[in-house]
C-alpha cells in the first residue's frame, strides 16, 4: 500500500509542476530539482532510495530507447565523426582533465579522482533532448548532441568501471587491459544491438495487432541491455543501437497503426520516467547533503572544490570542442561559413547539461571508496549547476548567435515537394491497375492532388481576410465532427448498438479531428515566422538553373490577371519568369498559373507572395 501510494504522489507531483513549468515558460526539469530539494527537507516525506539498479536498470534503458527510437540514423550517420569525437574523445578528456583538478584538491588516489571525471563527463541525453526541443535549435546541432548523449555513457560507464578496478585492484590495471576491455564493450554492445534489431523486425512482420506489437517495445530495452551487461559488454550502446535500428526499419516492419500506437505509449512513458528522475534526484539532496558533513572536509572547503571542479567541467568542453571541430571542418573541406560554424560550435560547447547518468554513476562507487559522500556531493552539485547555469542560460546564448532551428517554411517547401512526388507516384501506380473504375481514380487523384494543396497553401500569405480552401473545409469539417459525435453520443446513452463498434467509429474521428488541430497548428506557425531564403541546389534542372536570377516585371502587380479580369478570387499568387504572367496557384479555384504554363509553355515560375522567393519548375516538377 505504501509503495503504491509513494508511486500515485510521484506520478501527480511530475505531472502538476511538469504542466507549471511548461505554463510560465521554465524549464521543466531544473523546477522539478528544485521541489524535490525542497521536499527531501520536509520532515514527514520519506526519501524514496534512489539505487544505481533502480536508475541503470529500471530507468536508464526505455529512457535511451526512448530518445534513439526517434533519432534519425541517416542523421546519425552523416555525423559520426562529430558524434564519436565527443562522445570518446571528450569524455576521456574531461575524465583526465577533472581527475586532475580533484586529485589536486581532495586527499584521493588519482584512480578515484578519474572515477569522478568519468562520473560528471557525458552529457544527459534527457537534458540535451528536452533543452534543444524547447528552444528550437539547428537539425544538426540537436543531431550531434543527442548522438553524443546516446553515446557518451557507453565510455564514462567502462571507464568508470576501469577506475574501480584500478584503486581496488592494486597492479590489475595495465593500459593494454583498458583497451581490450573498452573494445570488448563495444563490440558486444554493437553485436547485442544489432541482433535484438533483427530478431524485434522480424517478430514485427508477424504482428498486426498494434497492441502486441506496442507490448513487444517495451521489453526491447531491456533485451538489449541485460544480455550486453551479463557479459560485461556495454548494455547502453546495445540500447541505443536497437532503438536507431528499429526506429529506421519501422516503416518496412510495422503496420501503421502500431507505429502510432507505439509512438503515442511512448511519448508518455518518455515524459514519466524523465521527469520522475528529476524529482528522484532533487529528493537525494538531504542524505547526501549528511554524508558530506560527516566527510570533515568543512563547507568553505567542500563548496570551493565543487565549483573548481564545475569550473573544470564547464571550461574543458570547449577546449576540447572548438580545436576538434575546426580539425574536422579542415579535413572534410566544410563550405559552412565561418560565423555560422563558430556560432553552432560555441552551442555546441554551451550545451553540456548533466543528469540521470551522473548521479547513477555516483552511487556505484563503493562503499569504501576514499570520501565517497563528497564524489556523490560533487555529482549532484555538477548536475544541478549545469542545469541552472547553462540549461537556463543556453536559450539567450541562442538568440544573441542569432542561432535558429529550421525555418518552418523551408520545411513547408521541402514537404510540398516530397508529399508532390509521392503522390505522382502513387497516381502512376494506380493508373496501372488493371479493371480500375474511372470514377474512383478520379476520386483518389482529387484527394490525392488535395493533399498537397494544402501544403502549399501553407506558403504565402493570400488575400487579406480570404480563407484558403483547406481551411474552409477545415472550418466546415470541424461542424461536421461535432454533430457527428453528438449524434454517436446519443447513441452511445441509448444503448441500442455494441459498444465496440461504436468506440471503434468514434476513434475514426478522433483521428481525423487531431489531423485538422495539427495542420492548423502548423499553419499558424508557418504565418507568424519570416521566410529565409532557400538555398541553391547543386542539381537544380537546366530550366532552373537558365531562370537563377531572373528578374521580370509582373505584369499585373495587383492580383491574378485573370481573376482581376473575371471577378474571380484566388489563394497565391504565382509570376512566370519568362513572361512575367501572374497567376493563381493550383489551391485556388481557377489554377490560372498552371494554365499559363500548359498555354505558354514557360517552364519555371517564382512565388510572387511576400518574402518568399523560391522557383518551380513545371516540366520537372523541382524546387529551386
Amino acid at each position: 500500500m505504501e509503495l503504491a501510494l509513494t508511486l500515485v504522489v510521484l506520478v501527480a507531483t511530475v505531472i502538476i509542476v511538469a504542466g507549471f513549468a511548461r505554463k510560465i515558460g521554465a524549464p521543466a526539469p531544473l523546477v522539478l530539482i528544485v521541489v524535490g530539494i525542497v521536499a527531501s527537507y520536509v520532515p514527514f516525506i520519506k526519501e524514496p532510495q534512489l539505487t544505481p539498479q533502480v536508475v541503470l536498470i529500471g530507468l536508464l534503458p526505455p529512457l535511451l530507447y526512448a530518445a534513439a527510437v526517434r533519432t534519425s540514423l541517416v542523421d546519425f550517420r552523416a555525423n559520426t565523426s562529430a558524434i564519436l569525437s565527443l562522445s570518446v574523445g571528450l569524455v576521456l578528456f574531461t575524465a583526465a582533465g577533472v581527475g586532475l583538478v580533484t586529485w589536486w584538491l581532495l586527499p584521493v588516489p588519482f584512480a578515484v579522482a578519474f572515477a569522478l571525471g568519468a562520473v560528471v563527463a557525458p552529457p544527459d541525453a534527457v537534458a540535451a533532448s528536452a533543452v534543444a526541443r524547447r528552444i528550437g535549435l539547428p537539425r544538426r546541432v540537436v543531431t550531434i548532441l543527442e548522438g553524443e548523449s546516446l553515446v557518451n555513457d557507453a565510455t564514462a560507464l567502462v571507464s568508470l568501471r576501469t577506475a574501480i578496478v584500478a584503486f581496488t585492484t592494486v597492479g590489475a590495471v595495465s593500459f593494454g587491459s583498458v583497451v581490450f576491455d573498452f573494445a570488448t564493450a563495444v563490440v558486444l554492445g554493437l553485436g547485442f544491438g544489432v541482433l535484438v534489431a533483427l530478431v524485434i523486425g522480424l517478430l514485427r512482420r508477424q504482428l498486426t495487432d498494434p497492441a502486441l506489437d506496442t507490448s513487444l517495445s517495451f521489453i526491447v530495452p531491456y533485451l538489449a541491455y541485460l544480455p550486453t551487461e551479463h557479459f560485461h559488454g556495454s548494455g547502453v550502446l546495445a540500447v541505443v543501437v536497437a532503438g536507431l535500428l528499429l526506429g529506421h526499419k519501422s516503416p518496412m516492419v510495422q503496420t501503421a497503426s502500431s507505429r502510432l500506437s507505439e509512438r503515442i505509449n511512448w511519448t508518455s512513458v518518455q515524459f514519466l520516467l524523465e521527469h520522475a528522475v528529476f524529482l528522484l534526484i532533487g529528493l537525494q539532496m538531504r542524505r547526501i547533503v549528511a554524508d558530506v558533513a560527516r566527510s570533515g572536509l568543512g563547507w568553505p572547503r567542500v563548496l570551493g572544490v565543487s565549483l573548481a571542479v564545475f569550473l573544470a567541467v564547464t571550461v574543458l568542453r570547449p577546449v576540447y570542442l572548438f580545436p576538434v571541430r575546426w580539425l574536422e571542418q579542415l579535413v572534410k573541406h566544410r563550405t559552412t561559413r565561418e560565423s555560422q560554424s563558430g556560432a553552432h560550435n560555441a552551442i555546441l560547447s554551451w550545451a553540456g547539461m548533466r543528469g540521470v547518468v551522473t548521479l547513477a554513476a555516483a552511487l556505484t562507487l563503493p562503499a569504501d571508496t576514499p570520501q565517497r559522500g563528497m564524489l556523490v556531493w560533487l555529482a549532484m552539485f555538477v548536475t544541478v549547476a549545469s542545469l541552472v547555469v547553462q540549461g537556463t542560460t543556453l536559450p539567450w546564448l541562442a538568440r544573441r548567435l542569432r542561432v535558429r532551428g529550421p525555418d518552418p517554411r523551408e520545411d513547408a517547401l521541402q514537404e510540398a515537394t516530397i508529399l508532390q512526388a509521392s503522390v505522382a507516384a502513387g497516381i502512376a501506380a494506380l493508373e496501372d491497375c488493371d479493371q480500375s473504375d474511372p470514377t474512383v481514380i478520379q476520386t483518389l487523384r482529387d484527394r490525392a492532388e488535395n493533399r498537397t494543396n494544402i501544403v502549399w497553401e501553407r506558403l504565402g500569405q493570400g488575400r487579406a481576410g480570404a480563407e484558403t480552401p483547406s481551411e474552409t473545409y477545415r472550418r466546415m469539417r470541424l461542424i461536421m465532427l461535432q454533430a457527428e459525435r453528438s449524434e454517436l453520443l446519443r447513441i452511445r446513452g441509448a444503448g441500442i448498438v455494441d459498444q465496440e463498434v461504436l468506440a471503434h467509429v468514434m476513434a475514426q474521428l478522433d483521428i481525423e479531428e487531431s489531423m485538422l488541430d495539427r495542420i492548423d497548428d502548423r499553419t499558424e506557425a508557418l504565418r507568424d515566422e519570416p521566410m529565409l531564403p532557400p538555398e541553391r541546389a547543386g542539381d537544380e534542372c537546366e530550366h532552373l538553373a537558365a531562370h537563377h536570377n531572373r528578374f521580370v516585371a509582373p505584369t499585373s502587380p495587383h492580383g491574378c490577371e485573370e481573376c482581376l479580369r473575371d471577378g474571380t478570387t484566388w489563394v497565391h499568387l504565382r509570376l512566370c519568369l519568362d513572361c512575367g504572367h501572374v497567376g493563381c496557384c493550383d489551391s485556388s479555384p481557377q489554377r490560372h498559373a498552371s494554365a499559363h504554363f500548359r498555354e505558354s509553355a514557360h517552364p519555371v515560375m517564382r512565388s510572387f507572395e511576400p518574402g518568399e522567393s523560391w522557383r518551380w519548375c513545371f516540366v520537372d516538377e523541382q524546387l529551386g
